[in-house]
């Protein structure tokens, strides 16, 4: 284990963090609450220091492996948490440490879960600083390090593995650095895109289109108003649904159709699944709302595409109370829990187990019913045209294990706090899929804080390995991981 790299990398990411704060600040100055500028200003200065104290020393051995790469990515989000939630602790906006902290990393992991009642009672520092952790832990804080950073060299591919969505990572261009500069670059770009729809066509005040852009973006969910996104005008939730179907495309896609290969975008398999699916799941709720509760179409058209959208995505977004069977049918709610595990295609910044890896499970399965009927039979299984290795198969294993046997113990831990099943289970649901809203009473228009500490303590874990994949949260928890 080089600790050296660990060490040196860790300093980076909190004086990266000392710096993103600089931004709620400026919008603390803005709203004369000079107060919370001071605490964001305090905390900058305090994690540039202990940043510069860390890597004021460069490692003299730079190399490093998947191993350290785990570590290094778990630790940083963890870090980033703690950090994170100081700001809301010291301000008195959630005087509750394990409030803020829940708040916090489900900011980071781009959950949108809350402990909030009273959103709009939050200071617009604060709030942008709460919708602000959506846009940094979208993309993922590493890939922005190594894009402005000349450091890792080729060994950075191992943190983006551990830190990027899905099941496999590959490097766009020969560069591991230019490609985290084309990944933040396009993801830059289309987040001032969407602030002008909403600022303009959209008709959202300032404030609000650019905290609402950064939710979009991140696929996180944190609303300035307590209704999210009901309040607004139907332009602003066409764009908005418009931008999270966006922000849940393989941005390898992107690269290609910058590249002008047109061809080679259509043909991925997993973006075309999930336009597929996202379509298929809205017409069957748009049929099934009319068919059982009637109403406006183009309203029920409206909703619809709006929250299948904010569900598979995992962005968390509402502009109705879906978990009320008065507002939205039984079979409808079915249908968002279905989107709820599949989430958006890898390589994107939503969350949920990926359409790829379901793809991948569904190939599998088809080809061990083969191999049944045709035992002497060999088959390589493709995807997109290439052999799939016996390594992500492994892999693919490994995280559905994980993957239960975290969702059925933390619903187990969250039963203790005496909800009916299925708020503790969508609750998990919500969590480990980076969601936001669940059913019951961690609804649209329900709140977290009815939990207890413990119940919100292994929700934070739920997020955290809901975001890395899991495997670098567990990793980090591993003994063997640590010895040299």
């Amino acid at each position: 284990m080089n600790y050296h790299i660990i060490r040196y990398v860790s300093g980076w990411v909190i004086a990266l963090e000392g710096m993103f704060m600089m931004f709620p600040a400026v919008i603390a100055l803005i709203y004369a609450e000079f107060s919370d500028m001071g605490i964001f200003l305090g905390c900058a200065a305090a994690y540039a220091l202990v940043g510069f104290l860390l890597i004021r020393r460069r490692p003299k051995k730079q190399g490093f492996f998947a191993k350290e790469g785990f570590v290094m990515v778990a630790l940083s989000w963890l870090v980033m948490s703690v950090l994170g939630a100081l700001p809301f602790v010291f301000s008195g906006a959630i005087p509750s440490f394990v409030d803020a902290l829940f708040e916090t990393v489900s900011g980071f992991t781009t959950t949108g879960a809350s402990i909030l009642t009273d959103v709009e009672a939050m200071p617009h520092g604060m709030l942008l600083w709460r919708s602000f952790t959506h846009w940094i832990g979208g993309m993922g804080v590493l890939v922005f390090m190594m894009a402005v950073l000349p450091m890792a060299g080729g060994h950075g591919m191992y943190l983006m593995q551990a830190e990027s969505t899905g099941p496999s990572v590959s490097k766009l261009v020969p560069s591991i650095r230019k490609t985290a500069v084309f990944l933040y670059a396009v993801y830059f770009v289309m987040t001032v895109i969407q602030f002008v729809l909403l600022l303009t066509v959209g008709e959202m005040p300032a404030f609000d289109a650019i905290c609402s852009a950064m939710g979009t973006a991140g696929t996180g969910g944190f609303g300035v108003k307590a209704d999210s996104f009901a309040g607004y005008t139907p332009a602003a939730q066409i764009i908005t649904t418009v931008f999270m179907v966006l922000f849940g495309i393989n941005f390898n896609a992107y690269f290609l159709l910058l590249r002008r290969r047109f061809k080679e975008a259509f043909k991925m398999t997993e973006v075309r699944w999930y336009l597929a699916i996202y379509f298929g799941v809205t017409a069957l709720v748009i049929w099934n709302i009319l068919a059982t509760l009637g109403g406006d179409v183009g309203e029920t058209v409206r909703h619809a595409f709006f929250q299948t959208a904010s569900v598979m995505t995992t962005t968390g977004f509402s502009t109705v109370d879906f978990a009320n069977p008065a507002v939205w049918p039984q079979a409808s709610m079915m249908l968002l829990l279905f989107l709820m595990f599949v989430g958006a295609c890898a390589g994107s910044t939503g969350g949920g187990i990926k359409v790829s890896r379901l793809l991948l499970y569904v190939k599998y399965a088809a080809g061990g019913f083969s191999r049944m009927l045709h035992p002497r039979r060999i088959k390589v299984l493709k995807f997109d045209g290439k052999a799939v290795s016996a390594d992500t198969f492994r892999a693919l294993h490994v995280f559905l294990f994980c993957y239960v046997a975290i969702f059925i113990v933390s619903t187990v831990v969250l039963a203790f706090d005496g909800f009916d099943l299925t708020t503790n289970a969508t609750a998990t649901l919500a969590t480990l899929n980076n969601i936001g809203p669940g059913l019951g009473q961690v609804g649209p228009l329900g709140s977290f804080a009815v939990y207890s500490d413990v119940s919100k303590l292994m929700m934070c874990f739920n997020m955290l390995a809901g975001r890395l994949e899991i495997f670098p949260i567990v990793l980090l928890m591993i003994p063997a991981t640590w010895k040299k």
